[in-house]
């Protein structure tokens, strides 16, 4: 078996650096496995409304239902993961996923789909959640930075393939097939998972197993709650970009059909490798400066969705897919780097709040666009922009008397 821990790494450079290499990209695969279903039935809007003969409001909120999920599992998994043997919760969570996802090939209503979409959630996020902190404990601080950068990568991956995957097979195979697709490939993951993870990671000795002193610790730092704030914020708009932009897509004039919405998502592709960038780019310019940045260019992008030309729209997506991608992975490494303890605590906070910010996003942002239409769900995506700005600005590095504090604390 194959051990992505910093400790079975030789103390040479270049075996070293080659087996760091190794363990980036394994970890990047296994975001990949664990997210790939979240955003993959965005694509497959369409033909769900279809199916289900319902609202775009209605079917936009069950399927972005497994952010409510994400966000419960977020916390609870900060909270417990000191009893969590990582390998084993990943692995377990894995496997449930691919249960629940194939299960929604059969869902017999919405009510049913919504229910298994908050099951896919809850294990998504522990999934996730269980491999960050198991970054934060097997990665050295030179690697931890490519560690993450992996991870985030791979979730970008999973948002352009995923979506591309489910359009093609839903055009070509209709529903059932695609989610059971899916759910082999959440079984891959599982695999993976368990050939190169070893077990650990559990609790330490003397360690409270659950931290839920350190919640009401994490809230009183002001940067941290800016952070959690601000992370609501960018999936609250990128959600909202993405799942309603898809009506628009379908609709004259632009009038695509399912195939073609597919590879409209093509337009992820760029934020891969400006989220690869986002850990330098922060530590050059600072953390504020580089959200500022992301979040004026995904308004940009905003202003471009706007337009009735296809090729405006599309560009405006890619600005808004690489500024949001951006911010969350400047502020998810923000908030790793100000929390001097309890951690994961502060991960599940971080995340509960990132993915409360999704299903809050639905279903406000649906009702604009049922009522209003989709000039008013673009004005409402860029409020939670402008809001995100002004939280950034709270987002400065802790001095040392902060540090010592917490750590007291």
């Amino acid at each position: 078996m194959t051990d992505l821990s910093a400790e079975a790494v030789p103390r040479t450079d270049g075996t070293h650096a080659r087996a760091a290499a190794w363990r980036s990209a394994v970890i990047g695969f296994i975001a990949f496995f664990s997210l790939v279903d979240l955003f993959a039935a965005q694509a497959m809007l369409p033909a769900l409304i279809k199916h289900y003969q319902v609202s775009p409001a209605a079917m936009g909120l069950a399927v972005n239902a497994c952010t409510l999920g994400m966000a419960i599992s977020s916390l609870a998994t900060g909270l417990l993961s000191p009893l969590i043997d990582r390998r084993t919760g990943i692995v377990c969570s894995l496997g449930l996923l691919a249960i629940f996802t194939a299960l929604l090939a059969s869902a017999p209503d919405l009510s049913i789909f919504a229910g298994l979409r908050i099951l896919q959630g809850l294990c998504m996020a522990s999934a996730f959640a269980l491999t960050l902190a198991y970054l934060g404990e097997q990665c050295s601080d030179g690697e931890a930075g490519g560690a993450f950068a992996a991870y985030i990568t791979g979730n970008v991956a999973s948002n352009l393939v995923g979506r591309l995957l489910s359009a093609s097979l839903t055009s070509k195979l209709g529903l059932e097939p695609t989610f059971y697709v899916f759910a082999a490939l959440n079984l891959g993951g599982a695999v993976l998972v368990g050939a190169t993870m070893r077990r650990g990671g559990m609790m330490m000795a003397g360690r409270t197993p659950l931290r839920s002193a350190a919640i009401l610790d994490h809230w009183r730092n002001r940067r941290l709650r800016a952070a959690f704030g601000l992370g609501f914020c960018v999936l609250f708009a990128f959600i909202g970009a993405f799942t309603f932009v898809n009506f628009v897509l379908v609709r004259p004039p632009l009038s695509l059909g399912m195939m073609e919405i597919g590879l409209v998502y093509v337009v992820f592709l760029p934020s891969i490798g400006t989220t690869l960038l986002a850990g330098r780019i922060a530590a050059r310019t600072g953390t504020r400066l580089a959200i500022w940045g992301s979040l004026a260019t995904a308004g940009l992008g905003l202003v471009l969705m706007l337009s009735s030309q296809l090729a405006a729209v599309l560009a405006g997506m890619v600005l808004v897919g690489a500024g949001t991608f951006f911010a969350q992975a400047v502020a998810t490494g923000f908030v790793g780097q100000t929390a001097v303890h309890d951690r994961g605590v502060a991960s599940g906070i971080y995340l509960a709040s990132y993915f409360a910010g999704g299903i809050v996003g639905t279903a406000v942002l649906g009702q604009l666009f049922d009522r209003f239409g989709w000039t008013a769900c673009v004005a409402g995506i860029g409020a939670a922009l402008a809001l995100a700005g002004w939280l950034a600005f709270r987002l400065t590095p802790p001095n040392v008397q902060d540090r010592l504090g917490a750590a007291a604390g």
